[in-house]
């Protein structure tokens, strides 16, 4: 019992460090027996005699009994003292497995990694995620009984991460009813040093060690190892940890899944370490799931061209999921219209980017915008985010190694695609950036090719362009990601000037153009201007001839062939056309760009420095051949050889180019700079480019071009007004803005009275019906008698007006209240203005004249004839002839005699009997009434 006794000072020492009911429940027995023992020792010790008490000892069985019982509970509580030794011994290891294996993984990632998970977690609308459960790739790469890798695809800010947390709940979620339970290990590389292989391979172990605890002994012993072979930081080796994993993921007996997030944040040498590791895990590992997830990086895709993919594309109804979701969580304050007002407007502007949502509604919640009206002027003119910025910012110095030259050639790209007019091709995008990045004047297209390299330029933006296919490097698909990242090009981006290189090298760079439309009409302009453009014809004489030939047409079938109507697209159009690639001719990858939208920057640029003159009179220069092609490529967009519209280049000059498609500084620059005596122009430049502007252009240009210049001159005759007019006649429902145009004749008055040509114009609007302009001249001319006078020299423009057969041109001339012209006399022809009407037959017109030349109403021409006989002899066959000699007979009464014709009456007679000749059944029916 003594012996045993010991045992109760060991539990007084485990007191201290465990708190178990086992061991006070034995030690409850042995203290009881302990007690036993003693008051039957003590009753027994207590009475007379020690023979006698020594008798009683041995006669009696109590206290051995009692003695054995204690044994047995002393034994027990040995046990369990044991037990409980034991279990603190190995706590104390698994303390000290833990410190040491902490210090070596950095612990602290575990910690990191789930706060920023839960983070995520709180912004995440899981509805937003759910499709992805249903896709047939994730579906498939879960279910499969072997090992698997699923790679997630995201443009820069889509939501790829928060994805990201609702596969791995989604995950440990499943996996709580499986036996045995499959294990889910992630990691999130961030922008930090956490996207190194050995950060990652780290924070996987470290989980798997969490979920897995007897594997800390195996990770303890291996390491302590590696580093009796000589390794002394086992865990500064990815290679060695991927050893340890490939140990230990061998022999598991359950699915583990490996989830990775942000593999584009992984540096080129971490990327390849770490996916080496995961192909040897899949290879090696029976159930083993990795799902990984990045931006779409040309580099990434092609080390993972065997990985089946899920890409993240955009869509309006997530967006509004997302956009609905992050408005009631952050602005649930807001009352129910003004949140509606916020939902409505950022899930039209979202276009995928989770992240743009993300960083408005914070931007709205520290305005502490409330008011509906407000809110309404916010949204309207909402600018970028300054933490966007930032992380643009950050994003972009970072994706350029902080390199002043990648600094550069990425602003460079981000102009470019900021400005173009459509998406660009990845050849496109990298040939502009080489000549605008040149830093020495780049002559032929021969030589720019020696300087292109689109992986170079692609690696560089790739975060901040919309996902595109790297097998195609000519398909139109690169464009920024966001409207946001223009703004940020805009606003942020106007500081880059140049290369941070030597100032002899920068003298030799040309001025960087700041303004976008600018900078991108330079580099148009620069491209159009390589000497291949200028000296090779873009068709070869075979294309020529197959531009004659039927397009999109089959010999040997019924359909006809597809022409163009304003249901279908022009690309519809061009389906099936044959093509023709300008490369082919040596003109390079930007020519077809530069040609068909480098007229659209011209007209938005509105600030200087302006392209020079000399430049646009080589690129426009009359007759050229590098006007010929480029402006044959203009309307073939789409390299089909059938053209969408016709451009006879042969028109066109430097004048004309700017006048229809220039801004008005430049066009007011050329006039006022440019030498139009040289052969880069047509022989009367300001005519043909009014005359082009009259047909197809702005007709505010007009006013530039007759007010403003050397050749201003050119312009203010009657021939140019002539024109106008014809031009108002041929295309007036072009344009609306005719106003303007006309109203240039009141700076020319005081000339068209002084040259005598004010009635000559007149006439002209007149036989053109060209009612504004009669009524500007008509309306000056009730203030200058001068005017008045030209004007009505004789009767001639009432004459053309009913030669033109407009009847209110001829209403409106014989409203002139004070009217002095003689309306009665005659021609050359011994014609009367009644006569002149029976050319078109116009009722209205023969109805206004009527009351005004009774007189002259039975007058014969030189060849005998009365109007009424004239309308008789007309061949038109419509009513309006009918009724125009009704109307005459009406004012046909016996009157006096006139030449030839002995009164009405006689010229009724002759007029019927030219109806019987003529077998006019109808008109006699009319002239016998």
């Amino acid at each position: 019992m003594l012996e045993q006794i010991s045992y109760i000072d060991d539990c007084d020492t485990l007191g201290q460090r465990v708190n178990k009911t086992d061991i006070h429940t034995a030690l409850v027995c042995v203290y009881q027996k302990i007690l036993e023992f003693y008051k039957v020792a003590h009753e027994i010790l207590t009475q007379r005699g020690r023979k006698l008490a020594m008798t009683m000892v041995l006669e009696t069985d109590r206290l051995p009994n009692i003695v054995q019982e204690f044994l047995g509970h002393a034994d027990i509580l040995h046990k369990l003292i044991q037990k409980s030794t034991w279990e603190i011994v190995e706590d104390i290891k698994s303390m000290l497995y833990d410190r040491e294996i902490a210090r070596w993984l950095e612990g602290s990632r575990m910690d990191q990694q789930a706060r920023h998970h839960n983070r995520l977690k709180e912004l995440r609308s899981d509805e937003a995620c759910k499709f992805l459960l249903t896709h047939p790739n994730f579906m498939h790469w879960c279910d499969a009984s072997e090992s698997q890798q699923l790679l997630i695809l995201g443009d820069m800010g889509c939501g790829k991460t928060v994805a990201m947390t609702f596969l791995v709940d989604e995950l440990n979620q499943r996996s709580g009813c499986q036996i045995p339970r499959p294990k889910v290990c992630y990691y999130y590389c961030r922008d930090d040093e956490s996207g190194q292989a050995v950060s990652i391979l780290s924070g996987l172990i470290l989980a798997l060690l969490e979920q897995l605890t007897g594997l800390k002994k195996t990770f303890y012993e291996w390491y302590k190892e590696n580093q009796a072979s000589g390794t002394l930081e086992p865990a500064s080796s990815a290679s060695k940890l991927g050893e340890f994993m490939e140990l230990v993921l061998a022999t598991l007996d359950r699915t583990l899944f490996i989830v990775i997030d942000g593999l584009d944040e992984c540096d080129r040498a971490s990327r390849k370490t770490l996916l080496r590791v995961l192909e040897t895990l899949l290879k090696q590992t029976p159930r083993l799931k990795i799902l990984l997830s990045s931006r779409p990086e040309e580099e990434i895709l092609e080390q993972l061209t065997q990985t089946t993919r899920i890409t993240l594309e955009s869509n309006v109804d997530r967006d509004g999921v997302i956009v609905r979701h992050t408005v009631q969580e952050q602005l649930s304050y807001l009352s129910k219209d003004v949140k509606e007002l916020v939902i409505e407007t950022l899930s039209r502007l979202a276009q995928g980017s989770a992240i743009w949502t993300k960083m408005t509604v914070e931007l709205i919640e520290v305005r502490k915008i409330k008011a509906l009206a407000p809110m309404r002027l916010f949204l309207k003119e909402m600018s970028l985010p300054g933490q966007l910025s930032k992380l643009y910012t950050t994003l972009l110095s970072r994706n350029s190694s902080n390199d002043p030259e990648n600094e550069e050639l990425a602003a460079l790209a981000l102009k470019l695609l900021s400005a173009a007019c459509r998406p660009l091709s990845i050849q496109e995008l990298t040939w502009a950036v080489a000549l605008a990045a040149a830093q020495y004047e780049v002559r032929t297209v021969a030589a720019l090719a020696e300087l292109v390299d689109h992986q170079r330029v692609m690696s560089l933006i790739y975060p901040f362009v919309a996902r595109v296919d790297f097998t195609d490097l000519r398909k139109r698909q690169v464009r920024l990601v966001h409207q946001s990242v223009k703004e940020f090009v805009v606003r942020d981006w106007s500081y880059l000037k140049g290369f941070n290189t030597s100032s002899a090298s920068r003298q030799a760079i040309a001025p960087r153009i700041e303004n976008l439309e600018a900078f991108m009409l330079d580099v148009c302009i620069k491209y159009l201007l390589l000497e291949e453009v200028g000296t090779v014809p873009l068709f070869s004489e075979e294309q020529i001839g197959i531009d004659e030939l039927p397009q999109d047409f089959d010999l040997f079938s019924d359909r006809k062939s597809f022409e163009y109507t304003v249901e279908c697209t022009w690309e519809e159009w061009e389906e099936d056309m044959i093509r023709y690639d300008p490369a082919e001719r040596g003109f390079g990858e930007f020519f077809v760009y530069a040609s068909s939208h480098w007229l659209k920057h011209f007209g938005a640029t509105e600030r200087g420095p302006f392209p020079s003159l000399s430049k646009l009179e080589r690129l426009c220069q009359a007759g050229s051949m590098r006007l010929d092609n480029w402006t044959n490529q203009n309307c073939r967009p789409g390299c089909a050889i059938k053209a969408r519209f016709d451009f006879d280049s042969r028109l066109y000059d430097p004048l004309s180019i700017t006048s229809l498609y220039g801004s008005d500084a430049i066009l007011r620059d050329m006039l006022q700079n440019s030498d139009f005596a040289n052969e880069n122009y047509l022989c009367s430049p300001a005519v043909c480019a009014a005359d082009h502007v009259l047909q197809w252009g702005d007709l505010s240009k007009l006013k530039t071009l007759f007010l403003e210049g050397k050749i201003r001159h050119q312009l203010r005759n009657l021939e140019f007004f002539r024109l106008v007019i014809k031009r108002w006649s041929d295309y007036g429902s072009r344009h609306e803005n005719w106003a303007e145009v006309f109203d240039l004749v009141d700076n020319i008055m005081d000339v068209l009275v002084k040259e005598q040509w004010g009635n000559e114009l007149l006439c002209v609007a007149a036989r053109a019906g060209c009612l504004p302009m009669m009524q500007r001249l008509l309306d000056r001319a009730q203030h200058m008698e001068g005017l008045r006078t030209e004007l009505w020299r004789d009767s001639r423009p009432i004459a053309e007006a009913i030669l033109g057969n407009h009847a209110d041109a001829v209403e409106y001339l014989l409203s002139e209240t004070d009217l002095e012209v003689d309306l009665q006399s005659m021609n050359s022809r011994g014609e009367s203005l009644l006569h002149m009407a029976t050319v078109h037959c116009n009722p209205a017109i023969v109805r206004l004249l009527l009351p005004r030349v009774q007189r002259v109403v039975h007058q014969v021409d030189s060849n005998g004839e009365t109007a009424l006989m004239r309308i008789v002899r007309n061949e038109s066959n419509s009513k309006g002839r009918y009724e125009a000699a009704r109307i005459l007979l009406s004012y046909t009464e016996p009157g006096p005699t006139t030449q030839n014709v002995n009164g009405g009456q006689e010229a009724l007679q002759l007029a019927m009997q030219l109806a019987v000749q003529l077998g006019d059944a109808e008109m006699c029916r009319l002239l016998e009434r």
